[in-house]
């Protein structure tokens, strides 16, 4: 979907949350936290006439709202609102109906994504998630911010230790050796599936190198 114009920022980037579920305000919030955006820029409200009052004064960068379908104004009519005063506001929205003239409606206002309601926690964390990583890639507005954000929460990858081989003895076929507190003949030296294994002269089977010593 076409995303919404971009103009120079330099305060934190700011969410407002727009939904009569207080389950999805918190759960929108925690989430947004869990990606390391601070809990100041992070505003929630029950309907969209509160949300309005106080987004001019806030000015969101983003705007995740319910359609408000029936409201004395939708969640379209207060992103309009709204960017009258933040131009560069980015939308998504959710919605208990979802049909074709709703996503006709949400690619024209360049909405971020649609959810359809009910949805489950995972579905709304891959929708944030994707949104947010698109925008730190095409958004040259947002990018250093939401990037470098996305990159601070990540944890930082634990450190692989090295993989220490002790040096195995080098035994060649017709060399005396030392098993099981007994001196044998190697016969045979195989190496087969990624290990080395030695017949002894007069003995059945193989023996693991790494079981033997030079004699």
């Amino acid at each position: 979907m076409p995303a919404a114009p971009d103009v120079p920022m330099s305060e934190p980037v700011k969410f407002l949350v727009v939904d009569p579920l207080a389950g999805v305000q918190t759960f929108a919030r925690q989430l947004l936290q869990s990606h390391g955006f601070a809990a100041e820029s992070i505003l929630c409200c029950a309907d969209t006439e509160a949300a309005l009052a106080q987004g001019l004064l806030f000015r969101p960068d983003f705007l995740i709202t319910d359609w408000f379908p029936k409201a004395p104004m939708t969640g379209l009519q207060l992103f309009q609102r709204l960017r009258e005063v933040q131009p560069h506001l980015h939308l998504s929205l959710l919605s208990f109906e979802v049909t074709p003239e709703h996503e006709f409606e949400a690619e024209a206002h360049g909405a971020r994504f649609l959810l359809k309601k009910p949805f489950t926690a995972d579905q709304l964390k891959v929708e944030m998630t994707r949104s947010l990583e698109a925008l730190a890639i095409s958004s040259p507005a947002l990018h250093s911010q939401v990037r470098d954000t996305l990159r601070a929460a990540r944890p930082a990858p634990r450190p692989v230790p090295p993989i220490i081989i002790p040096p195995q003895p080098v035994i060649k076929p017709g060399e005396k050796v030392r098993f099981n507190g007994a001196i044998h003949v190697a016969q045979y030296v195989v190496h087969r599936q990624g290990e080395t294994v030695v017949q002894l002269k007069g003995q059945p089977g193989f023996v693991p190198l790494d079981k033997l010593q030079p004699a």
